[in-house]
């Protein structure tokens, strides 16, 4: 058995922790790129932990997904203040941008030089600025992962800036943070969440630390999930989902993701919707095409028993199988009120597009069977 592991370089949990940012980041110099959401409330208690430890700061607002030209923009502006550290305080975009700002500050070249897909895929050369991270969601686990996914309008796509330099220098994890998420955003990033632990899980890539994760992370979010989006409040409830959260970025770190993210790649960049939003609404519909693909073409899978291992975390039930889970799953969606890719902006002529961008992206290659067209088509009518 061969296998790697690697996450953020110092993970810190726990409720109110974020009060601890300003300590944490005097290692690192005197002056930080703040990037923040459109609300700056949630970082009021960041920007005072830093006021009080003395260290200056310039804000750069991250109001929606990360583009080349807001990352680039985030850089510059890190390059011009002379910050020598970012900070980056919101959900999975605002932590994308700023993860990308502390690469590209740095690597000065066209940013599509270091892209995936539809750029030169090449190499950082030079270290990022070091880079905090406090999620304000629990759903993506960008803080503890090497990558930030960006949105590039002219090629219509979503795509990966990635390297083994880009591991936050600390993830700072406060659940207080998500008490104030509204339940579409709870239910949304949520399963993002839950997707990031089951994809992992069934993942050819799949290792034994990457699997404790994942159960781990399942057995909370199982029941967590649902009393937070009833309950916003729920101070257990939210803690379990960030541990869910935490747990997913580092398994997907580790072990890769599948079918669910690789579309969702391609339909973030042709639709103007939530990534989390897509991955909740094709959740339910790869599964069962995995699942039906597994039984009819090979049976004997060890994905297949993974799979039905899968059934008994989710329901909590010793006799549970695969099928099991898909269930669960579907009901679990209708109880979050996920909406469909038609409601999200998806149109019926963009499904071939959708459908060839899927086949190139790197997260199918976790997927647990190579999918053929024909089902791969199905996955996308069935979530429409």
């Amino acid at each position: 058995m061969n296998f790697e592991f690697a996450g953020a370089t110092k993970v810190i949990f726990g409720p109110g922790r974020s009060r601890e940012a300003g300590g944490l980041a005097t290692r690192f110099g005197n002056k930080a790129l703040l990037v923040c959401g459109r609300s700056t409330e949630r970082a009021e208690v960041v920007e005072e932990s830093l006021r009080a430890q003395g260290i200056e700061y310039v804000r750069f607002e991250a109001g929606r997904e990360p583009t080349l030209d807001i990352v680039s923009r985030a850089a510059s502006l890190a390059g011009e203040e002379a910050c020598n550290m970012v900070v980056a305080v919101g959900g999975g975009s605002v932590i994308d941008t700023g993860k990308a700002a502390a690469a590209l500050s740095t690597n000065p070249e066209d940013p599509l030089e270091y892209l995936e897909v539809i750029g030169g895929g090449n190499p950082l050369t030079a270290a990022p600025l070091p880079f905090l991270a406090l999620p304000t969601t629990a759903g993506t686990g960008s803080e503890v992962t090497r990558n930030a996914v960006i949105s590039s309008p002219n090629h219509g796509v979503k795509v990966s800036l990635r390297s083994p330099f880009m591991y936050p220098a600390i993830a700072l994890v406060d659940p207080l943070l998500t008490l104030s998420l509204p339940p579409a955003l709870t239910a949304a990033t949520g399963l993002d969440a839950l997707t990031q632990l089951i994809e992992p899980f069934l993942s050819i890539k799949a290792n034994p630390l990457t699997d404790a994760l994942c159960r781990e992370g399942l057995a909370r979010a199982r029941t967590a999930l649902p009393s937070a989006f009833r309950r916003g409040q729920d101070r257990r409830a939210r803690e379990d989902m960030c541990l869910a959260s935490l747990f997913s970025g580092l398994a997907l770190a580790n072990a890769g993701l599948g079918a669910v993210h690789g579309f969702a790649g391609p339909l973030g960049g042709m639709i103007d919707a939530a990534h989390g939003a897509i991955c909740a609404a094709l959740l339910t519909p790869v599964a069962r095409a995995n699942l039906k693909a597994l039984r009819a073409r090979d049976p004997g899978s060890p994905r297949l028993a993974r799979f039905d291992e899968l059934g008994r975390l989710l329901t909590a039930d010793p006799e549970a199988d695969a099928g099991d889970a898909v269930f669960w799953l579907e009901n679990l969606c209708d109880a979050l009120k996920v909406p469909p890719l038609k409601t999200l902006g998806l149109a019926e002529k963009d499904f071939s597009a959708a459908v060839v961008g899927a086949k190139r992206a790197n997260s199918m290659k976790g997927n647990p069977i190579p999918l053929t067209d024909d089902e791969l088509f199905s996955i996308i009518e069935a979530a429409y």
